[in-house]
């Protein structure tokens, strides 16, 4: 059985080319996903949003496996914005919305991720399993560039890929995006590997 690694198949989606901005047009794919509120460390809302995709994710690799089609579980991604997005920033940090969000194949259904959820909450004590939703999100054109450092370091990135936004004629649209190649708690901070991507709109 060939396993399906979605960062090879949708490379350019995962894998932009290092310390430039690209453009891309971002297909609609479906998505588990959890909202939340505050700044990520420290914070159980956060760490029960991810306890929860996670064991769903897989729970639906393996219902895959079991029917024919096997994958690895794409990587974590997130999207963060504030009500002003002009505030956002870590000055800021306690005041951020999120939505935490692992992508899924096509051929995953609604359904299916009822099953494999109610088959979890029978499992484990997951308080926010009761929050996790199924939705396709379509983010179409946008910026993007691959970064290599800790999480709290990204604001000249983040500001020179606005610069870059703005001087190429277009507008911000929508939520900071950002896809999590590296696991966090294995990974030195210094050597992190993050898709930063934001979703844009002729100005």
């Amino acid at each position: 059985m060939t396993k399906i690694d979605f960062k090879k198949k949708f490379k350019h989606l995962y894998a932009p080319p290092k310390g430039k901005f690209t453009l891309v047009d971002v297909p609609a794919m479906n998505f588990l996903m959890v909202d939340g509120s505050g700044y990520p460390v420290g914070n159980p809302s956060y760490e029960q949003a991810l306890e929860a995709l996670y064991a769903v994710s897989y729970g639906l690799k393996f219902a895959s496996k079991a029917q024919g089609k096997d994958y690895v579980v794409p990587p974590l991604e997130g999207l963060w914005w504030m009500e002003d997005m002009s505030r956002f920033s870590l000055d800021n940090k306690d005041e951020w919305e999120w939505r935490m969000l692992i992508m899924q194949p096509e051929w995953v259904t609604r359904d299916l991720v009822d099953a494999v959820s109610a088959d979890v909450s029978q499992k484990k004590v997951l308080p926010a399993l009761a929050n996790l939703g199924f939705e396709t999100y379509h983010e179409g054109l946008s910026v993007q560039t691959f970064y290599i450092g800790p999480y709290s370091e990204e604001g000249p990135t983040i500001a020179s890929m606005h610069d870059f936004i703005d001087s190429q004629g277009y507008l911000l649209r929508g939520k900071h995006h950002e896809i999590y190649l590296s696991d966090a708690r294995k990974t030195a901070p210094e050597k992190l590997k993050t898709v930063i991507r934001q979703p844009i709109t002729m100005a």
